[in-house]
């Protein structure tokens, strides 16, 4: 085991421990004081919540915190459940606005609701009822991380300074959100339009968003959350690209939902934009009428995928992926003098891991 995958797993096992204990707490004091319903939702969430992934977001936090010099443990990893909990409230709205049906192997929550709908034979329509609650789950999972950031045992003022942010580091998600809506819907986008995406959609709450709100509580100033800037802008570029290809390459069982999915949504990436202005006219023609079909088939995937290799798409965004990669690495070849060496350094070796996992 690499010591990046160590310190990895003993991020994790840390936060999951904590995840376990505080969903235990909160399924019996919601059902206590609120009842069977408001319980049912908040479970959905919660389910969602403990389903795992690397908990990469929480071990930025923690990472953040002791790179800048932070000791207390118990508090820094309540942190970041916090951090998950908001990761799960954005990936419950992103599953709706995508109309996906499966998110780690198993079915979204608004699926799971829909569901239940069904099985208690309610009145009206399902869809709705799981769209409706689905968000009902988002927004209480939401609130009660924010309410864990307004308990944590640091100073008011470092309390006050993580809230803020996150607030900041949620309102750019949702405009990259929006803007990466529109451009399914327009059904083209510009380079550009994918940078700022990645930007304000995946760099600001997956990498830079954690990794402040971790070192502010370890006490750091704004010299030092400047000086993460580039690194964690570049790293989440990466991340996202290569997030991009998994989504149409990646094998199910291993991205934890159908590879049919991003292109059955019409999501717009690096490799659409590519193929839009690169690919020969019979190569674009047929991969623009597969794009944001609903019904898409295997042997169409297939076919499509075929194209982003042999146009050079899928070469040109691993390209740019590891051009994004190594300016975030190198972003930290003069990291200030009280960043502790080995954390520096457990960051560059996970940004260079984004752009080695397996298509």
């Amino acid at each position: 085991m690499s010591q990046l995958t160590a310190q990895l797993t003993e991020y994790k096992t840390h936060i999951d421990t904590d995840i376990r204990v505080y969903a235990a707490h909160v399924r019996r004091t919601t059902a206590d004081q609120y009842g069977m319903y408001p319980a049912i939702v908040t479970n959905a969430f919660l389910d969602m919540l403990e389903r795992g992934g690397k908990r990469l977001r929480g071990a930025l936090v923690i990472a953040g915190y002791q790179m800048c010099g932070g000791s207390d443990m118990a508090m820094i990893v309540r942190a970041a459940t916090a951090i998950e909990m908001i990761h799960t409230h954005l990936l419950i709205i992103d599953d709706i606005q995508d109309k996906s049906s499966v998110r780690r192997g198993r079915p979204t929550v608004h699926e799971i609701l829909k569901t239940y709908h069904q099985k208690q034979g309610f009145s009206g329509d399902s869809r709705h009822t799981g769209t409706s609650l689905g968000i009902n789950a988002a927004l209480t999972g939401g609130y009660a991380a924010q309410m864990l950031i307004a308990g944590l045992n640091v100073e008011p003022q470092l309390r006050s300074n993580a809230m803020g942010i996150i607030a900041h580091a949620v309102l750019t998600t949702a405009h990259g959100q929006t803007l990466d809506f529109i451009q399914e819907l327009k059904g083209q986008a510009t380079e550009a339009d994918i940078e700022h995406t990645m930007e304000w959609k995946t760099a600001y709450y997956s990498i830079l968003n954690p990794l402040c709100v971790g070192m502010v509580l370890a006490g750091a100033g704004c010299a030092d959350t400047d000086a993460i800037r580039e690194y964690a802008l570049h790293a989440g570029k990466a991340f996202q690209i290569t997030d991009d290809i998994l989504g149409v390459f990646g094998a199910d069982a291993v991205t934890g939902k159908s590879s049919l999915d991003d292109m059955r949504e019409g999501k717009q990436t690096i490799l659409t934009v590519y193929i839009d202005k690169h690919a020969e006219v019979s190569q674009r023609t047929y991969f623009k009428q597969c794009l944001g079909k609903s019904d898409l088939t295997q042997a169409e995937l297939l076919r499509c995928q075929a194209i982003l290799r042999e146009s050079g798409a899928l070469a040109y965004a691993e390209k740019l992926a590891a051009k994004y990669a190594a300016i975030a690495v190198s972003a930290l070849d003069h990291a200030p003098r009280n960043w502790h060496k080995k954390h520096v350094r457990f960051m560059q070796e996970l940004v260079e891991s984004f752009v080695e996992r397996n298509v």
